[in-house]
């Protein structure tokens, strides 16, 4: 089976490619484009993000990496195994996912962080061959809202059966969802997330995988 995955311009949502060209020239050494999934293609884990930050995922053309909501991700995936080597935003080779693989509801930096709902709804294809290329997942993390809703209506499902909640899991057919609060730096710096409450998720994560 052919896996669909956006291309590094994609022209679904004119906003994003007008502001993708911008950075182009604002930023011209940055990835700037859409990003694929990354990690292992037999990880049980996928970890389903918002969208790239502007100076994060979009500068280094890898999810997570670069931002404050990355050293918070990637830190936590070390505690619980899920990281070989040691995370450095500056060096993509000192590390790779162990069983794990990242993606985000959007594949593209959007405008101040916030996608429009065309943008999600665009992007819910490459979503979906996400969780086609990940065959072995047992679980999936979902960060923020905006991700769990976009999961939620790529399977087909009610968001009003499988509602937003932190910490909250469901079991799905396919695999285990967990929701957490996104791991931004807004919500770290306003104690909306916790790092403790952060590694209680990543604990029922991993006392799920563990059973």
């Amino acid at each position: 089976m052919k896996i669909i995955t956006p291309i590094k311009n994609c022209p679904l949502c004119l906003r994003l490619s007008d502001f993708r060209s911008s950075n182009k020239l604002t930023y011209p050494s940055f990835y700037n484009g859409a990003i694929p999934i990354y990690g292992d293609k037999n990880a049980e884990l996928l970890i389903i993000g918002l969208a790239p930050g502007l100076k994060g995922a979009n500068k280094t053309g890898r999810p997570f990496t670069g931002d404050r909501a990355g050293e918070t991700l990637y830190n936590t995936l070390l505690k619980y195994n899920y990281l070989h080597g040691h995370y450095d935003a500056n060096d993509l080779e000192k590390f790779s996912l162990n069983n794990c693989a990242i993606t985000n509801a959007v594949k593209c930096v959007p405008p101040n962080n916030k996608p429009n709902a065309n943008e999600v709804n665009n992007c819910q294809r490459f979503l979906s061959e996400d969780l086609v290329s990940q065959k072995n997942t047992r679980a999936v993390l979902v960060l923020g809202r905006i991700a769990h809703n976009s999961l939620i209506k790529t399977l087909n499902l009610k968001i009003s059966k499988y509602p937003f909640k932190h910490n909250a899991c469901y079991e799905l057919s396919n695999f285990k969802l967990f929701s957490s609060y996104h791991c931004s730096r807004y919500n770290i710096n306003t104690k909306r997330l916790t790092l403790e409450m952060f590694d209680d998720v990543f604990k029922n994560i991993d006392y799920f995988m563990k059973k």
